[in-house]
């Protein structure tokens, strides 16, 4: 019985151990400008990242571009 908690006091903490170190998922990003070309908007990560690529992003003339968000 003293092993089994033992194990389970491990599992337990082997699990948050590993979820506390997950990486920032970062990807470079861009839209196709009017002539074509790529703007780029640098790396985004997390939740920026997310929203970019759902939402996409207004430029300064007012125009909606869809994001596009590459790993790298």
């Amino acid at each position: 019985m003293k092993n089994l908690k033992y194990f389970g006091i491990i599992l337990i903490s082997g699990m948050f151990i590993l979820s506390s170190c997950k990486k920032d998922e970062c990807h470079e990003c861009h839209y196709d400008g009017a002539n074509g070309e790529e703007i780029e908007l640098g790396t985004k990560c997390n939740d920026e990242l997310e929203d970019l690529e759902a939402n996409g992003t207004t430029d300064s003339e007012g125009i909606h571009h869809e994001v596009h968000c590459h790993g790298h």
